[in-house]
């Protein structure tokens, strides 16, 4: 891989991440473990970032705002959503 080559490439990750940059700690742990994993429910989310479910829920919101994440309902449990990063 050349200079060229690899600056673009650090380009290109720090452009997938500008949307998560000003968000709380909470929302980029989130974001985070969903990067490592394709799709998490919200229970575990809380389980694998050892966070609290009420600020699971809120990391989930703002990152929705930005657009970060994907969400749907579970066909295995109607009750529960399946979020994935988006970005």
């Amino acid at each position: 891989m050349s200079t060229t080559e690899a600056v673009a490439a650090d380009e290109d990750v720090t452009d997938r991440w500008e949307p998560v940059r000003d968000l709380p700690p909470s929302a980029k742990l989130v974001a985070k473990v969903l990067d490592y994993n394709d799709t998490l429910t919200q229970s575990e989310l809380a389980e694998e970032t050892l966070l609290p479910p009420r600020t699971v829920r809120y990391a989930l919101s703002r990152l929705e705002e930005e657009d970060v994440v994907d969400s749907r309902f579970s066909f295995a449990d109607a009750r529960k959503r399946l979020y994935s990063l988006s970005v």
